[in-house]
């Protein structure tokens, strides 16, 4: 079973930045999309980023200007580049590769912004 391990996660000052990476552990085919999605506290889940296979991408508003996605395809892995941080930004990470048959999720990453 493919497993997504990401890493890059921590502990920042607002108006900090962190590098987020995910990596598939084997190969997975036929790629859709892969994202990045994220959970605080008492909220339901959102997708912040996403990038289609033919390399389109796609922000939510509030991170806009902000965030930037990219993608290794080589290596099956996934970036979120996190500039100006908030305190708003404080969530659990998740990413996502979706193909056509499954949708693998990464185990998370803590992201928390002090003020």
């Amino acid at each position: 079973q493919v497993q997504l391990v990401e890493s890059g996660g921590g502990l920042v000052q607002a108006g900090g930045s962190l590098r987020l990476s995910c990596a598939a552990s084997g190969s997975i085919f036929s790629i859709n999309a892969m994202g990045w999605y994220r959970q605080a506290p008492g909220k339901q889940r959102e997708l912040v980023a996403g990038i289609r296979s033919g390399g389109g991408t796609n922000y939510a508003d509030s991170v806009k200007g902000r965030f930037t996605i990219s993608r290794d395809n080589a290596k099956i892995t996934v970036y979120l580049q996190m500039n100006s941080l908030k305190p708003e930004d404080t969530a659990v990470y998740y990413c996502n590769i979706r193909n056509n048959w499954y949708d693998y999720w990464g185990q998370g990453t803590q992201v928390t912004v002090s003020s």
